[in-house]
């Protein structure tokens, strides 16, 4: 059985990628990158969700010698002319404080009328393998933005994001459900054909 990484230390994304792989039949073993605690996380220096998705998922592939998987994503909202975009999860200034975020968030759009709150989640997703080949293909989940967190699934922007032809933001719907139409689960499926071709 192929050993896939997955560059990642959430237990959340590893989970979530099992299923998808297990429904397409793939074959392979999948370990997070806490298998590996001697390899340093990877600065995302890149300026684009597919720069950084390689980024990691080349700095996996060469240190434990496995093809490696990554994606980097974040919320694009068009009247902000695409930001907080890669900058996601450190908009408010520290890493990973999702309150901090969203407060910023909607504070900077208090005055957007709701004809103007479009959004989507994007996400690239990288495979990389020791000898230097790379695929890389996105995923998007476009939708509205509320002026109040709904939900208490998910994490990050999932609780002003509703996605179109939904009444529910992304905090709202189930596990499964968001699974079925998210940015990540669009570009891992549509990463699926290079699994195959390039690891087997």
């Amino acid at each position: 059985m192929t050993r896939l990484i997955l560059a990642t230390r959430n237990a959340g994304k590893i989970t979530e990628l099992r299923a998808i792989l297990a429904e397409a039949g793939l074959p392979h073993e999948l370990i997070g990158a806490d298998a590996y605690p001697d390899v340093p996380d990877v600065k995302e220096t890149g300026v684009t969700f597919a720069e950084n998705a390689l980024l990691k998922a080349h700095a996996l592939a060469r240190a434990t010698g496995h093809p490696a998987i990554a994606d980097d994503s974040g919320l694009c909202v068009d009247v902000l002319g695409g930001a907080p975009g890669i900058f996601s999860a450190r908009w408010a200034g520290r890493h990973g404080d999702d309150k901090a975020n969203l407060d910023l968030l909607l504070a900077q759009l208090s005055d957007i009328a709701d004809g103007h709150r479009a959004a989507h989640f994007a996400c690239a997703a990288a495979l990389a393998l020791p000898d230097g080949t790379e695929r890389v293909v996105e995923g998007r989940l476009r939708g509205t933005l509320r002026h109040t967190p709904q939900g208490t699934h998910g994490f990050g922007y999932d609780p002003i994001l509703q996605p179109d032809g939904e009444t529910r933001t992304c905090a709202e719907l189930t596990p499964a459900e968001k699974n079925a139409i998210s940015h990540r689960g669009k570009a891992f499926r549509a990463l699926l054909p290079a699994i195959r071709e390039l690891v087997g």
